[in-house]
């Protein structure tokens, strides 16, 4: 089997990134899930946050991006070109890439106070963006 880029879904993978990207500053602000995941990485609300270069935004930008065309270059090869199709492939994906790897940096990292908030907090994002992506990739 050989990559075939021109078979990718270019406005898909943008379009899915880019919902990804924002799902992301919806999904750990104050309304949603900042706090828990914060005690879960063991913040200190005293502290002053970080503050954010442009390489905090960029950097993840084109990793949502790199998944876009992986997810892309599946749903290709899969002849995925529908709603229920893309939901499933961006499920599958989810659950088989994103799920276990979570998985791991939970288990392994020492840092964290509360692994398990900091997992269930994350993998639920990841598996929602890997549906968009899988969505976007199928239908656009």
């Amino acid at each position: 089997m050989t990559i075939d880029l021109s078979q990718v879904s270019w406005l898909g993978v943008i379009v899915g990134a880019a919902i990804y990207f924002v799902l992301g500053a919806l999904w750990y602000s104050p309304p949603l899930f900042a706090k828990p995941w914060q005690t879960a990485i063991g913040w200190d609300p005293a502290r002053q946050p970080p503050q954010m270069k442009p390489m905090t935004y960029v950097l993840p930008a084109i990793l949502y991006l790199t998944v876009g065309v992986a997810m892309a270059v599946l749903a290709a090869a899969t002849g995925t070109d529908t709603l229920t199709e893309g939901l499933v492939l961006g499920l599958v994906t989810g659950l088989g890439f994103a799920l276990p790897m979570t998985g791991v940096e939970a288990t392994f990292d020492p840092n964290k106070p509360k692994p398990l908030t900091w997992f269930l907090i994350t993998v639920a994002y990841h598996l929602i963006g890997f549906a968009i992506l899988g969505v976007t990739v199928a239908i656009l």
